[in-house]
């Protein structure tokens, strides 16, 4: 063969080699998946059990029917081999049974990075997990309408801000708390929202969730947390400010002390403080007169007795004996101020006794007035009627009675007594609004709360109430709470509701046998303190919680 012939051979072979070498670099054009048709730009799959991953790259437009899953899962769309900015995926599920389509999984679309257009309609959608939406940052039209949706996850459109338009029609979505980001978002976005009615089932049933503000949900409520556990009973608890700093003190019948308290700022406990030795003690009551510290220690056994706090040695140092012929048994103290004199009064509960009123002289306190002797007193409280001071006595004897001040007589006179209201232990007061309430706490029968009409107390309230030795209003901050303690049952707390006027059943607290409630506001904290005289003494942390989060 000549030489000429030889290299044309050379440049033929060299042709086809390099034609062989560029076929098998070449990218094959994925192929039109089983079980659905495709066109020059769209794709229509029918009953397949999960979503294709690849298609011809000129299809824009996937339109599915009749998806045999429940779940449009984690990654359901990562490998699309789609290539165009604008996909359309339809949804129509139509199954009758329980495969029908009711999630949308977290992740669910992501790798559509250029999606702009999503309909998921006519399902049985019931839940959205909090990512599913994740990725479609160029999504212009979303579209949930005619499902099952009650609720959306909070911020599930978060970092999708290029919609402009959402459809959530035919839906029953619940206008309630877990909502309320919705409401917020609709006020902050460009996207445009049909018009939405809330269920049945809402607090804003029958209204428009468009025309709903992020004030018309009230979505704090509260709780008392269990926070500390003190390894004593008690029958009493009190807390005072002396000195600048916050104290409590409890009443350990048992051990025979007045225990005080003190809060640590750097551990943010309550720890120990100081101690009154006393006998068989039921009340530990502080007070305080011109930046004295005095408190008044109420013994079943051996008499009763006030103490002061000596600054100076850091102490407590007895200074005066309680007439031990007026106070037998005594059961309960209070302290009031009027006209600028301190007084205090002991309800005494023996047959013998006589409940007294004791007034501050400079030096000591000395007997001022005996409200009455024989009616075996359990407890009593001081409060003002419009504007005038008063007591209200309690007794196992008769109904409980009302005292006014005369401002004339300086003394206390009778007024009243509270009608059908036998074998009431104790009675204590709360504000709401002006308007003056009690609550009368029963051991056998119903507790009560009431409230003052300008003339006489009427029943507001009943409780169930066997077992009940207090029955104690606590306000903390704009909550006001009554929390009903038995020797039988969980302790029930009740919140006040405002639109009913009424206490509404709150929460359940496992106390043994409570007899009294304290709050303490300290560090931008408050604590609700209970004695216990069976079993410890327990103190909560009161914390708000936001049902929208």
């Amino acid at each position: 063969m000549g030489r000429p012939h030889r290299g044309w051979m050379l440049l033929l072979l060299w042709v086809l080699a390099v034609s062989v070498l560029l076929d098998g670099r070449r990218v094959r054009q994925p192929k039109c998946p089983t079980g659905c048709t495709c066109t020059k730009d769209n794709a229509l799959c029918d009953n397949v059990r999960s979503v294709p991953l690849s298609f011809p790259s000129e299809v824009v437009s996937l339109k599915s029917m009749f998806f045999f899953v429940c779940v449009i899962q984690f990654l359901a769309f990562v490998c699309l081999n789609i290539y165009r900015n604008v996909i359309l995926i339809y949804l129509l599920c139509r199954l009758f049974t329980a495969n029908s389509f009711d999630l949308i999984d977290e992740d669910a679309f992501l790798g559509l990075t250029h999606l702009e257009y999503l309909f998921i309609e006519n399902n049985k959608i019931e839940s959205i997990s909090p990512h599913a939406f994740r990725g479609l940052k160029t999504l212009l039209h979303l579209s949930l309408a005619y499902n099952n949706l009650e609720t959306l996850p909070k911020d599930v459109f978060k970092g999708m801000d290029a919609l402009t338009k959402v459809d959530l029609r035919g839906n029953n979505l619940v206008c309630d708390c877990m909502l309320k980001w919705l409401v917020e978002w609709m006020h902050h976005t460009n996207a445009t929202l049909d018009e939405i009615y809330c269920s049945d089932s809402s607090i804003h049933h029958e209204k428009k969730l468009n025309d709903l503000l992020p004030h018309s949900f009230d979505c704090i409520t509260t709780e008392f947390a269990s926070y500390q556990s003190m390894k004593f009973e008690s029958i009493s608890v009190e807390s005072f400010t002396f000195d600048e700093e916050q104290y409590v003190v409890f009443a350990q019948p048992f051990a025979g002390t007045c225990s005080f308290l003190e809060w640590d700022h750097v551990e943010m406990t309550f720890r120990s403080h100081d101690t009154i030795q006393s006998t068989s003690t039921v009340v530990c009551k502080p007070m305080v007169i011109d930046n004295h510290l005095f408190v008044i220690v109420a013994q079943l056994f051996g008499g009763s007795h006030i103490y002061k706090r000596d600054t100076s040695a850091n102490k407590f140092i007895k200074i005066q004996d309680i007439d031990i012929l007026k106070i037998r048994k005594p059961n309960d103290i209070e302290t009031f101020v009027i006209d600028g004199e301190s007084f205090f009064v002991i309800a005494d509960s023996s047959k013998a006794g006589t409940t007294t009123v004791y007034k501050w002289n400079g030096n000591g306190f000395y007997s001022h007035q005996s409200l009455h002797p024989w009616f075996r007193d359990t407890d009593v409280e001081y409060l003002e009627i419009a504007k005038k001071p008063h007591l209200i006595l309690s007794s196992s004897s008769q109904r409980p009675v009302v005292y006014q001040w005369n401002r004339g007589q300086k003394q206390f006179v009778r007024r009243t007594d509270i009608p059908d209201m036998e074998d009431v232990f104790s009675v204590k007061h709360f504000q709401i609004k002006g308007d003056l309430f009690i609550c009368l706490t029963r051991f056998i029968g119903d507790s009560k709360v009431m409230r003052w009409d300008g003339a006489m107390f009427k029943e507001v309230q009943t409780f169930p109430s066997r077992g009940s030795m207090v029955f104690q209003p606590v306000s903390i901050g704009n909550w006001q709470y009554a929390i009903l303690g038995s020797d039988y049952s969980l302790t029930q707390v009740y919140q006040w509701e405002t639109k009913r006027g009424q206490f509404v059943s709150s929460q359940e607290l496992n106390i043994q046998a409570p007899r009294a409630f304290s709050v303490v506001s300290i560090d931008n904290r408050e604590f609700l303190l209970a004695s216990s005289f069976k079993g410890k003494t327990q103190i909560y942390e009161h914390l708000m919680i936001d049902l929208s989060d």
